[in-house]
Order: structure tokens, then sequence, then C-alpha cells
């Protein structure tokens, strides 16, 4: 990897002002492992290496998020990847946006949530390394999911995101998306 991309993500991950203590946590313990000089990205599925980098990005508008219902995971969760090897996170997110939706040429703002998931695969224990990116389109929005990996995409207003059946930091992220839009 060169040195500019580990720097430019370095940056990204820097940026990010947390809501609270956990994502500080997340923050500080995702930049020791940047300039540890690991590797960032995973290069075998399911978990090699068990640490790597890995985005969603939350179609917002003010109202609310559109989520997907993944098939593997069997959650609603926003769209989003791992993110290639040599790739930065905000390309991951222009290409999984084309792959997953169909959409092309949103401009991807700096990632704004960051969090830590151990995920218990079938095969290994992993931990992903996630950025969130919030970008805000309107509904009418014309969409070409991608129905090997979602079973429904559907928009969920603020109010009635289905938390209990989503990724566990979804709360908080809609509550710093709220913050950051007071």
């Amino acid at each position: 990897m060169s040195p500019d991309l580990r720097a430019a993500i370095r940056a990204e991950v820097a940026a990010i002002a947390p809501l609270d203590a956990q994502e500080e946590a997340h923050r500080q313990a995702t930049l020791d492992w940047i300039d540890s000089g690991a590797e960032l990205w995973r290069r075998e599925k399911p978990a090699k290496p068990p640490i790597h980098l890995s985005t969603y990005f939350a179609l917002v508008d003010e109202a609310g998020m559109l989520l997907v219902d993944h098939r593997n995971a069997g959650l609603w969760l926003p769209t989003g990847g791992h993110v290639d090897p040599d790739e930065h996170p905000r390309d991951a997110v222009a290409r999984e946006l084309l792959e997953e939706l169909g959409v092309g040429g949103l401009p991807v703002p700096a990632a704004s949530f960051l969090t830590r998931t151990e995920v218990a695969g079938r095969a290994a224990r992993l931990l992903d390394v996630t950025l969130w990116y919030a970008l805000p389109v309107a509904r009418t929005l014309p969409l070409r999911h991608d129905k090997t990996e979602f079973n429904e995409v559907r928009w969920f207003d603020f109010n009635q995101l289905p938390h209990a059946d989503s990724d566990p930091h979804l709360a908080r992220f809609a509550a710093k998306l709220a913050k950051i839009n007071a």
C-alpha cells in the first residue's frame, strides 16, 4: 500500500468528531491500528486478515434513511461492503453504490461515524472497522437493487428504524445524524 493512501485513510478517520466515548475509543483504536502498519483490507474471505475496513453508506433525507433487507445477515442494514485492497473507503462507497443500488455519480462526503464490530461468521471471527457515510438524496432517486444480495430495499422514517433487527450501532448513527443536522 502506498504511504499516501494510508495517510489519506488515517486522515479520514482522524477527522471524525466522535459522538460519544464509545466512538472515541473506536476511533483511537482504529488510528493505532492504521499507525501499526497492519494490513487494512480483507485479502481472503471470510477473515484474512481478521481485522479489515468496511463501509456503510446510508441514503438519507430530512425524514429518514434507506435500509436493505440483507439476505446473508438477516438484518436491515445500510448498504455497504468491504473496502477492496488499495482502495480508499470513499471509492468503495462509490463502487458499492453502483453495484448494490445501480446509482452512479453521487458525491461521497467524508465519513461521519466509525464503529468496530465483532462479527461471528460461519468459519471465523472477524472485526469490521466500518466507516459510515451519509449521502443526502431524494426518495425519488431511481434505484436498481441487487436482488441476489437483498430481499428488499425500503425507506424508514428516523422514528421507525428497525433497531432490533439491524446493526447494533444503527441507533447511535441515527442519533449522530440528528445531532449533525440540528
